[in-house]
């Protein structure tokens, strides 16, 4: 039967990597977590996506803004993450380290990957906004390691040992 449930728990087994969207809007920071990031969208121009829910209070904030951090999460964000994510938007950024660039996107440090990003598009998609975001810059650490959300858990990547 398909209800709320049986999709959620079927969607569970798909993990999926976890990105902060970001900004210092008048000296407040704003940032949410989604699981529902996707790159390569297109190179020319380059475009990344995320969904927004509909009842969310802080992306009207970040769209209205327009110049976005978003910050790949890794094993270095475990021990914040569910902070970041959490409805206490007064205290998200507690004891994280961050970097603001000139026009106010927000960047977590020690993450994986990172982008400036501007809103290119939105769209209504059932409960939630799919959402076009451009990149403006764009950085990385090779060596850094993933985060992701999988059946409803933060968890950290591992290789798979497989036989030779």
């Amino acid at each position: 039967m398909l209800t709320d449930s049986a999709l959620r728990e079927a969607f569970s087994h798909f993990p999926q990597g976890l990105v902060l969207v970001a900004a210092e809007v008048d000296g407040v920071r704003h940032g949410l977590v989604a699981s529902t990031f996707t790159v390569g969208i297109s190179l020319d121009p380059p475009l990344v996506s995320f969904a927004a829910q509909h009842s969310s209070r802080t992306w009207p904030l970040l769209r209205e803004h327009g110049h976005l951090g978003v910050t790949m999460l890794g094993s270095a964000q475990l021990p914040v993450a569910r902070q970041l994510a959490a409805t206490d938007r007064a205290r998200r950024f507690d004891g994280v380290d961050v970097t603001v660039d000139a026009q106010g996107a927000l960047l977590v440090q020690d993450a994986p990957a990172w982008m400036t990003v501007r809103v290119h598009e939105q769209m209504r998609a059932g409960d939630h906004d799919l959402v076009l975001l451009e990149v403006r810059s764009i950085g990385s650490v090779p060596e850094a390691e993933a985060l992701v959300f999988h059946r409803s858990r933060f968890k950290e990547l591992a290789p798979a040992d497989l036989p030779a």
